[in-house]
This record gives structure tokens, sequence and C-alpha cells, in this order.
């Protein structure tokens, strides 16, 4: 199984295409976030997965249960593969989203995007959380398995703590992989680890976004983390 989903942010519908056409094969799916939808639309997505791709739709829904649950709706119309909405929208609306996925035919994994990677406890405070970073993540997980959801969007750094609290078959999606084959430049992510790093702690999937893209050759790189990853014991996903 390839775990690795490779993020697609870049500008325009032609550059995505162009990089989903270089990476096809060596890795497992396409990350679209917001940069890219806000710029190219549905068509971006419905053009990837009418070529066979897994897509990961990462707009990060969070709104009010009904709009959430219309916006899931309508992810599943375009046949992507995951989709994701922030935890912190609370339990009515998870259970919203949840409801839509399972209508949709075929129906989406749901995950919850838990503390992005780019906050540290005092980023949090500022916000008015108290919580450390790893309470706060393994808080809002427990919420999204209570709702049903298929897994989590969180950090590397918590991925041990909730494989512990909530079993192998809970889906945890990583974004922050930075180090080893990952190499980049300075960033904005706070909380990171390696490849091989986030696959020993139980990650399911690893969002790669830079070390890949920005490299001269991007299913290579895309290889060399693949091999990386064969030094940790995957766990089972979907």
């Amino acid at each position: 199984m390839n775990r690795i989903l490779v993020a697609l942010d870049v500008p325009s519908a032609p550059e995505a295409l162009a990089l989903a056409d270089r990476v096809r094969g060596a890795v497992g799916g396409l990350k679209i976030g917001s940069q890219l939808f806000t710029s190219a639309g549905p068509d971006i997505v419905r053009a990837l997965t009418a070529r066979g791709d897994k897509v990961f739709l990462d707009l990060k829904f969070h709104d009010i249960p009904n709009s959430v649950a219309g916006a899931i709706k309508a992810a599943g119309d375009l046949g992507v593969w995951m989709v994701n909405v922030h935890a912190s929208g609370g339990p009515a609306m998870l259970e919203a989203a949840r409801h839509a996925a399972d209508s949709a035919d075929p129906r989406p994994l749901l995950v919850a995007v838990t503390v992005l990677t780019s906050l540290d406890e005092s980023a949090l405070a500022s916000v008015g959380v108290g919580s450390s970073p790893l309470d706060q993540v393994l808080r809002l997980a427990t919420l999204a398995e209570q709702q049903g959801l298929d897994g989590v969007v969180a950090s590397p750094q918590e991925t041990a703590a909730i494989r512990r609290q909530l079993g192998k078959d809970f889906l945890i999606v990583t974004p922050g992989i930075r180090g080893g084959s990952a190499t980049t430049g300075p960033d904005d992510q706070r909380r990171t680890m390696t490849p091989a790093e986030a696959g020993r702690a139980g990650s399911s999937y690893l969002v790669i976004g830079r070390p890949i893209t920005a490299a001269a050759d991007p299913a290579a790189a895309a290889g060399r983390i693949a091999e990386e990853l064969e030094t940790s014991t995957p766990p089972t996903s979907p």
C-alpha cells in the first residue's frame, strides 16, 4: 500500500494536471486544497477522478451542520475518495457530515482536522485554547471517533498517542512530514517528523507537498520517501 498523498498546492489546473501526470504511480493519492480548488473549482476534481486518481479534498469544512452536510454531499457527487471537516465544529456538525458521507455512493472517507501543524502551544493560547496541542488533539480525535468519522488529520507528533487511544483501525492522516527523504527549506510547519518516524508512530497516510512537488524529479522524490517508509510497519487502512 502506498501511503503517500501528494499535495497539489499549485495555482492552476494545467499545473496540477501536469504534476499529477508526473507522480501518478509513485504516490497513493492526490490532495486538493484551498488554493487549487479556489482557482480551478470542482472541474479539477472531476478531471482527476475521471483519470482514476484517488482525490483527497482538503477544504476543512467548518460551518453550521446543514451547510457542512451539503458540502460533503457535493464532494461525494464529485467522486472524491476522502474529504475533511474541522473537528472543532462540534458534535452536531460532525454527525451531519457523517450522515452526508454515508448517503454518498461511493462513500468517501471522512476525516476531521484536529490542530493545524502550524500551531504550537502559544498559538493555541492566543485563540483561547488552554490545552497543549497533544491534549487538544486527543480531545478532538475522540470526539470525531464518537461521531462515527473514519479518522482525523493530526501532526505526526500526536499520532502514537491517537493510535494508543483509538486503536489500529482509526485513520490518521499526517501532514507536517519533514526531514529524512522529505527534507525541504524553512516553512510554517511546527510539529513535524520524518517519514519513517511518522510511519513507525502509526500514520495511515502521509500528506507531503514541497519535498515532492519542488523536487527536480517529483516521482523520484516520492520513491525515496516510499523507500524510507518501508522501514516502518504500516497500519491497515482503507
